[in-house]
């Protein structure tokens, strides 16, 4: 279990149990539930900065802290640390085509349990990077309304079934084509063109499964863009953000707000 010894201003720590697996959460907020699930390394600055402006949207965020240390700045050491971590725990499916991490299960409980609390319609989760298609995989619950795919880069894109694949079983993606179809959930997705991780076949992948259900962001980082988007950007509501007005990478946030107002308000 990642560190907990640590506070977010404006939101309460607690600790959540789920078939013996337990993780500390940070919630804050008031409204309809989402559920952040952090990038790797860990529930970093630039995560909780993000989850701030969900607050201020009007909604309740549910942040679990899943691997890493709670508030510690994002570093190239601090990941390869966690991501050596994350590959030998049994909750984490790394490698494996077609299989959905057994964390999924856990998450979907808290979604549960957050909706529950929060009431509304449903719920939405946001995932990140090797977390990205976990959002995915909860969308198969008929509470997840509104499930965000950010930069989603399991399983690493190296050969073509890997850049065609993300990390949900095939029965759990067809649950989650069968509520797409009938209309009763989208998903949104939000890449850099030119990163790698993430590869455009990836989402023409997620186009031909999911049909229109299916919303891509898609951000233009090749050379020469207009906005000097550097070829290595990555995170897109992160660390890649660049805070000013007209930005692509801001309106791509203001976006998801306005996704997750669709669905759950």
């Amino acid at each position: 279990m990642a560190d907990t010894q640590v506070d977010f201003d404006g939101f309460v720590r607690r600790e959540e149990t789920f078939d013996g697996q337990a993780y500390p959460v940070y919630q804050g907020g008031v409204g309809p539930a989402v559920i952040v699930i952090h990038e790797i390394p860990g529930l970093h600055p630039g995560v909780v900065n993000f989850a701030r402006h969900i607050v201020k949207a009007g909604f309740t965020v549910v942040m679990p802290s899943l691997f890493g240390t709670p508030g510690r700045e994002a570093s190239g050491a601090y990941a390869i640390d966690s991501l050596v971590r994350v590959c030998v725990s049994r909750e984490f499916h790394v490698f494996a085509l077609g299989q959905s991490s057994p964390i999924v299960t856990w998450l979907r409980a808290l979604a549960a349990k957050a909706h529950e609390e929060c009431g509304g319609r449903g719920v939405g989760a946001i995932g990140m990077c090797f977390t990205g298609g976990f959002a995915l995989g909860m969308a198969v619950d008929e509470r997840m309304l509104a499930p965000v795919l950010s930069q989603p880069a399991n399983p690493a894109a190296v050969g073509a079934r890997r850049r065609t694949s993300i990390d949900i079983s095939p029965a759990d993606l067809d649950r989650v084509k069968q509520r797409a179809a009938a209309g009763a959930c989208r998903v949104l997705g939000l890449r850099f063109t030119a990163d790698s991780a993430v590869p455009a076949a990836r989402f023409a992948m997620l186009r031909r499964e999911l049909g229109d259900a299916f919303i891509a962001i898609e951000i233009d980082s090749s050379p020469g863009n207009p906005y000097g988007i550097g070829k290595g950007s990555h995170s897109v509501l992160t660390e890649h953000l660049v805070e000013q007005p007209g930005h692509p990478t801001v309106e791509a946030r203001d976006r998801v707000l306005e996704f997750l107002r669709a669905q759950l308000t």
